[in-house]
This record gives C-alpha cells, sequence and structure tokens, in this order.
C-alpha cells in the first residue's frame, strides 16, 4: 500500500458493530453501462431495456483503475445495467484485471452464443470472478420482481460459467418480506455446488426503482466508491440519488476518494448513527 494511501486512510472513523466493512480505499466499483435486458422492479440503478445507455468509455476505466492501482487499491467491482450488454466488455475487462482482480456482477443471462460467448471464454479465470443475481430457489419469486423465464436462464448461466471455470459467487435480494425463502435459495444452492461463504443475500434497498425497503443514506452508509460515465458516487446502490453524487466527473479518483475522506471527517457531521454496510459482493 502506498504512502499517499496510509495517510487517506488512518483517521477514517470505523463503523459500529458491523466488523465486515471493506477498508476504505480498497474497493472501486465501475458501471460499466445502465441498459439492461431485465427491468426489475427493485432496480437500485433505474437499468432496463429502455434506460439510457451510459456507457463508460475503456480508456476510462483503464484509467481509473490504474490511477486505483497506484493509490493502494486492491479490488474492482464491475456492474450495470448488465455488463455483457457493453460492447466492448472484454477490453473493459481486460483492462482492469491487468492491474486488480475483477468481479463482475451479472444475470448471466446473456452468454451462451456469439460475441459475448467469445468474450467471456477469452476472459482470464485467474483473474476474474462472476457474481450472479438469484432471488430464491425456485422460479416464482425470482421471476416476480426480474421477470418470467429469468430463472432458469440464470441457473443456466451459473451452470455455463462453472464448466468454463469461473470462479462463482451469488447474490440475492430478498424483501424482508419473503425471507422465509432464505432456506429454499441456500437448499438449491447447495445442489448447485455454491459454497457457503460465495453466497450474500441481502434486503431491497428504497432506491432507484424501488419505493420501499431499507432506507440508506451518506449519514449511515459506509462508502463505497463508485464511478460512472457522468461522475463518482458515495455507494453502487445510491447511483440514481443525486444526494449521494460525490462528483460530476469520474477522474481522477483521488478527488472522489479525498471528498469522501472529507466528508467522514467533518466535525459538523451527524455522528448519532454509526455507519454500516449495505453489502452488493
Amino acid at each position: 500500500m502506498g504512502a499517499g494511501t496510509e495517510q487517506m486512510t488512518a483517521d477514517l472513523p470505523q463503523a459500529s458493530g458491523v466488523g465486515d466493512l471493506p477498508a476504505f480505499g480498497s474497493r472501486l466499483w465501475l458501471y460499466s453501462n445502465f441498459s439492461c435486458n431485465l427491468a426489475c422492479d427493485y432496480c437500485c440503478a433505474e437499468s432496463s431495456p429502455r434506460a439510457s445507455a451510459r456507457e463508460l468509455p475503456v480508456e476510462v476505466a483503464a484509467r481509473a483503475v490504474e490511477e486505483f492501482a497506484g493509490l493502494g487499491g486492491r479490488e474492482i467491482l464491475l456492474t450495470g445495467g448488465e455488463p455483457f450488454l457493453h460492447p466492448e466488455i472484454l477490453k473493459i475487462v481486460e483492462a482492469l484485471a491487468r492491474f486488480l482482480p475483477v468481479t463482475i456482477l451479472t444475470n448471466a443471462m446473456l452468454l451462451e452464443r456469439g460475441s459475448r460467448r467469445g468474450a467471456l471464454e477469452a476472459m482470464d479465470r485467474s483473474k476474474v470472478t462472476m457474481q450472479v443475481s438469484l432471488d430464491s430457489g425456485t422460479a416464482a419469486l425470482h421471476d416476480l420482481h426480474r421477470g418470467s423465464g429469468s430463472f432458469d436462464r440464470a441457473i443456466a448461466g451459473i451452470g455455463l460459467l462453472r464448466e468454463l471455470g469461473f470462479a462463482v459467487k451469488v447474490a440475492a435480494t430478498i424483501d424482508e418480506q419473503d425471507a422465509d425463502a432464505e432456506a429454499g435459495l441456500h437448499a438449491r444452492l447447495d445442489a448447485e455446488g455454491i459454497p457457503t461463504e460465495d453466497r450474500l443475500v441481502r434486503r431491497v434497498a428504497q432506491t432507484g426503482f424501488a419505493d420501499w425497503g431499507v432506507s440508506l443514506g451518506i449519514d449511515s452508509l459506509w462508502p463505497e466508491p463508485t464511478l460512472a460515465v457522468d461522475g463518482a458516487w458515495w455507494h453502487p446502490v445510491a447511483v440514481a440519488d443525486a444526494t449521494m453524487q460525490v462528483s460530476s466527473e469520474p477522474l481522477p479518483v483521488v478527488t472522489t476518494l479525498a471528498v469522501i475522506r472529507a466528508t467522514l471527517n467533518d466535525p459538523l457531521r451527524d455522528r448519532s448513527a454509526a455507519l454500516e454496510a449495505f453489502r452488493c459482493t
């Protein structure tokens, strides 16, 4: 870790009662795009087939990760929209993986054939992990929020990714009222051979398309710096919230980190609530 990053993180406040917070400055999120083949009713990014693509240029992604690695960063999370709808997804992933390990968040529905299959097969398995969205152990709940047929295609996508030798994680978004579906999800993931440590279950966040769920804000949410083509945000789940935007430009990364650090250390900031993690990985 470089000296600059040690100084940047040395006096950051720690959240109370949350033991798995990622160290500030260790992870950087990139939104590859905002177009998606699905229109999930709780999508925090307001992605859909009708959304503006807002594609991240390869050169911006490359410059961001090179700078971030130089600052002591350790991991890149690539999300969307659906990253595999970015026309230069392979070039972006190669640019990122040159410097740091990459986790791609995907619905795994668009990988079977064509240029996307080619891009997938060309990715370095030693540097790229796939995190697939799967909200339940059967189609009923998953398809309710994501669309008819999406469960079966996600299961097929998980199978393909594992067949091709990728490390696969699974993330589920399950509302509090459907919490009893978690047991069925874990049973299905047991059958699919997904290790327990590679599973994440989270609640709906009240942002983006969702007008219900967990309420999040700068005063309560541990920062996970997030870049998109049109700016930088406090956290990936808050990318549709203008009040959570840190900068109107994605570069330089050091500016985003400095603004967040200053906000965390502002003596006038409300300290009544502990910062907590809302995990996306």
